[in-house]
């Protein structure tokens, strides 16, 4: 079966996460993506290792399905053997330090003369202006977007969030780009850049908080549980912070991650008190509307609570689900990469890798019913040299040799 962007040549320049997440997104998608590292490798391949020698999990969970070759882009042969390789891509991804291909000579300008069809993309981790030359990790983009100020509680510190938002979240951000833009090609023959930079993508996904912002303007936030409100959106601990008000009820045995999220729809009130046994609360004037519940949201969830913290968090989830009570369980590392759905829906991927044996991986997140995603491997360093060099691009054995003992492959 064919795959959706099947004949889409990558040349993917990317290192560490953001990049790479979004070349690997292209290459499960159909993309033929060729990874291109310096002789040295992609540093992840050594970061964080648990096996001595073996490419890293940092590494093989990023850059699956995709080639891996080897250039040294400084030295003279290496620029004109990059230059060819853009004349045969359709789409190049990188996430440099801001200007460090330009410095090389390969300004847009040069590389949109080579390849007037080519899809330009670079992820930064910040836009122009003010910030542009700041170096930029996952936290600090969590930092500068929005995220951080936002999460944790009241009277705790500016809190990062476990999902990568600052890296694989602008990584999702370049794929919609670069898909983008290769749509518009279809009609104008042309390719262009693509810019996006980590704050930007952060921010986009800290949109309702600055919705809250704008709205503090007329009054509190009274879907907060926070008390003091100022002239900024506070922290607010797990509260949904939407329409419906959510909290996490601890569940038994007590256990670091033994919670249920629960929100309390207004129809689902009445559900709510005859499952933890308090069903007068449901006619009750001072409880049984949402606009009656709302200053005394902390003591909705700890009547929930008084109930859930007795029973399994499963047992909470089904007495809950058998009313259609938006409602989940607060899933472990542990259970998520043991969870027989997510296993079987290949959202939780097991991976075969000469090295390294068995491993598991992250899964394509978006279902195409004419285009399977094929999991594949991550590349050994250089392991289709021979077969891009000399099958694709032309080079003889006897190049490839004078290319490896002069260091440029």
């Amino acid at each position: 079966m064919s795959k959706a962007l099947d004949g889409v040549r990558v040349l993917d320049m990317t290192h560490v996460q953001s990049g790479p997440s979004a070349t690997q997104i292209l290459g499960w998608l159909g993309a033929d993506v060729v990874k291109l590292e310096a002789p040295s490798g992609d540093v992840t391949r050594r970061q964080l290792r648990d096996l001595p020698d073996v490419d890293s999990l940092y590494f093989t969970m990023l850059n699956g399905s995709k080639r891996s070759i080897t250039l040294n882009t400084k030295s003279d042969e290496g620029k004109r053997l990059f230059l060819d390789l853009v004349k045969r891509s359709d789409v190049l991804v990188e996430n440099f330090a801001p200007g460090a291909l330009d410095r090389m000579g390969f300004t847009w300008e040069v590389l949109r003369e080579a390849n007037p069809r080519l899809i330009y993309a670079s992820i930064k981790g910040f836009g122009p202006g003010a910030y542009a030359d700041f170096k930029a990790y996952e936290v600090i983009a969590q930092a500068m977007g929005g995220s951080m100020s936002t999460t944790g509680f009241e009277d705790g510190p500016p809190t990062a969030t476990g999902a990568q938002i600052g890296d694989s979240g602008t990584g999702m951000h370049t794929v919609a780009g670069i898909l983008a833009a290769l749509y518009q090609r279809t009609s104008t023959g042309e390719g262009q850049r693509v810019e996006v930079a980590m704050q930007d993508s952060v921010l986009n996904l800290c949109r309702v908080k600055l919705r809250d912002q704008q709205r503090l303007t007329h009054g509190p936030l009274n879907e907060y549980p926070n008390s003091d409100f100022g002239d900024e959106v506070p922290r607010s601990g797990n509260a949904s912070g939407g329409g419906q008000p959510g909290w996490a009820v601890r569940t038994a045995p007590g256990g670091p991650n033994d919670y249920v999220y629960v929100i309390i729809q207004p129809t689902g009130w009445e559900h709510i008190t005859r499952i933890i046994g308090r069903p007068e609360l449901a006619t009750d004037p001072e409880w049984a509307t949402p606009e009656a519940r709302l200053d005394k949201l902390d003591k909705c969830f700890g009547l929930i609570e008084e109930w859930s913290s007795n029973l399994p968090k499963w047992d909470v989830l089904a007495a809950l689900n058998e009313h259609n009570i938006p409602c989940g369980p607060i899933l472990s590392t542990r259970e998520i990469i043991d969870d027989p759905t997510l296993n079987a829906n290949g959202i939780v991927a097991t991976v075969e890798h000469p090295h390294r044996g068995t491993y598991k991986t992250v899964g394509l997140p978006m279902r195409l019913s004419a285009s399977p995603a094929d999991i594949g491997r991550s590349p050994l360093l250089g392991e289709h040299n021979t077969q891009v060099y000399q099958d694709e691009l032309g080079l003889t054995h006897e190049d490839l040799e004078a290319l490896k003992s002069n260091g440029v492959i």
